[in-house]
């Protein structure tokens, strides 16, 4: 999740999780059922003026960008000479973003207690999905679809873990809603994952401005309360282009099991500071390490810092 904090000249936009995993799906799960079709849009124009609250908001966060930007944040580029890292620093950098979580399972937005959880990913394929909110521009749309789809491979690549866009057939569904289609998010998060807690629905029905987008995952119970099965991402509509890309690339990343954000980790979304906007090489080498056949959904952090270290070794080519 994606939120808003003071910081310096300006304001910082941090990036959360929240780790909605409690909720066990039903049978059938990922299925296009007839509980789970999109709910019926209000009669809205696609040309129709955003309201004073919808245009509020694209104001605060066209100058929240800019500030940030003024800062030298929201960079674009994959971590270069300034921002180096080694095995050791990798291996950390795994353990704190995998192993922790920021807020507390089933307990809406509760601080974590810090402690490490056993680690989360995806077994079977991601099956990604776009939904717009009625207020959302077709140009939007239209753009919004392509970094999404293009996205959606180096996310693939980078994990070695199958992930498509399925439309027919979602596990990831992706709602990009404007301010003035708010009231659908709640119906439309209760019908992808009917046994979704009040907790986590309580997010989805009072959306401040702070919070500028979030992913929610969903696990199933017993044996399988560490492996992902459905999740939903947010993003603001009104956020400008560059928000709104950091915020897809965020969301979707660490809807694949990067659960946490650290100050350590640099040069890397996965850090509250914005330093930088989009995916960085070091953020691909932890999906890779995620999805490494060696380490399994429900590992210890005790259990596998071992084989971390083993292969921050090998991707960084020196030793710990």
């Amino acid at each position: 999740m994606r939120q808003t904090a003071g910081r310096k000249l300006g304001l910082l936009a941090g990036a959360l999780l929240l780790a909605a995993c409690e909720t066990a799906l039903p049978p059938g799960e990922g299925r296009q059922t007839e509980t789970s079709r999109p709910p019926a849009l209000p009669e809205q124009s696609q040309s129709a003026e955003p309201s004073e609250a919808s245009r509020a908001l694209a104001t605060y966060y066209q100058r929240l960008e800019a500030d940030l930007r003024t800062q030298g944040l929201l960079r674009t580029d994959p971590g270069g000479r300034d921002a180096p890292f080694g095995a050791r620093d990798l291996a950390r950098n795994f353990e704190l973003i995998a192993f922790f979580d920021e807020y507390e399972r089933g307990a809406g937005l509760r601080a974590s207690s810090g402690q490490p959880v056993p680690m989360r990913r995806w077994a079977d394929p991601v099956r990604i999905k776009v939904e717009f909110g009625p207020s959302v521009p077709p140009d939007m749309q239209q753009q919004d679809s392509r970094s999404i789809r293009a996205y959606a491979a180096r996310l693939a690549r980078a994990s070695n873990h199958p992930i498509t866009m399925d439309a027919a057939r979602p596990n990831m569904t992706i709602l990009i809603y404007g301010e003035d289609d708010n009231p659908l998010l709640a119906q439309r998060a209760r019908q992808i994952v009917p046994g979704i807690s009040n907790g986590a629905l309580s997010v989805f029905r009072t959306l401040p401005r702070q919070i500028h987008c979030f992913v929610m995952a969903f696990s199933g119970g017993g044996l399988d309360s560490n492996v992902y099965q459905q999740a939903i991402v947010v993003i603001r509509a009104e956020h400008p282009d560059l928000l709104r890309a950091s915020c897809i690339h965020e969301e979707m990343a660490q809807g694949l099991g990067l659960a946490n954000d650290t100050p350590r980790a640099r040069p890397s979304i996965f850090n509250d500071d914005d330093e930088f906007a989009l995916l960085t090489r070091h953020d691909e080498l932890l999906l890779e390490m995620l999805y490494d056949p060696r380490l399994s959904p429900g590992m210890t952090l005790d259990q596998a810092r071992p084989i971390i270290a083993e292969m921050a070794e090998e991707l960084m080519g020196g030793s710990i």
